[in-house]
C-alpha cells in the first residue's frame, strides 16, 4: 500500500516536499515514482528512483528543480519540489514495482491514491 502525504498550496518560485509511505517488509525492493495529473490533461510521469536510490529519472520539465529520493529504512520516498511553477499544479501519484520499465511507463502495480499541490499566488 501506498500513502501520499505533503500536497498543499504554495506560491510560484516555493519550495513543497512530497511523501510517499509504503507498507511491507518488501518496499526496498521495488523501484518507485511520482506521476502527476493536471486537470483535463493525461497523467505523466515527473520521476524514478531505483532500489538503492542511486540512481534517478526525472521528466524534462522538472529536471533540474525536482529530486526524488528514498529512505529504505524509513519505507518512504520523497519528491522535493523546488522552484514550482503554476503548471506544476496537479494531484500527484506515487507508483511502484518491480520492473523500472513499468515505474516509467506508468503501468506499475502498485499506486497511492494522490496528493493535490496547488501553485498559485
Amino acid at each position: 500500500q501506498l500513502v501520499e502525504s505533503g500536497g498543499g498550496l504554495v506560491q510560484p518560485g516555493g519550495s513543497l516536499r512530497l511523501t510517499c509511505a509504503a507498507s511491507g517488509r518488501s518496499s526496498w525492493t521495488y523501484y518507485m515514482g511520482w506521476f502527476r495529473q493536471a486537470p483535463g490533461k493525461e497523467r505523466e510521469f515527473v520521476a524514478a528512483i531505483s532500489q538503492g536510490g542511486d540512481s534517478t529519472y526525472e521528466a524534462d520539465s522538472v529536471k533540474g528543480r525536482f529530486i526524488i529520493s528514498r529512505d529504505n529504512a524509513r519505507g518512504t520516498v520523497y519528491l522535493h519540489m523546488n522552484s514550482v511553477k503554476s503548471e506544476d499544479t496537479a494531484v500527484y501519484y506515487c507508483a511502484g514495482d518491480t520492473r523500472l520499465r513499468s515505474v516509467l511507463d506508468g503501468s506499475g502495480n502498485y499506486w497511492g491514491k494522490g496528493t493535490l499541490v496547488t501553485v498559485s499566488s
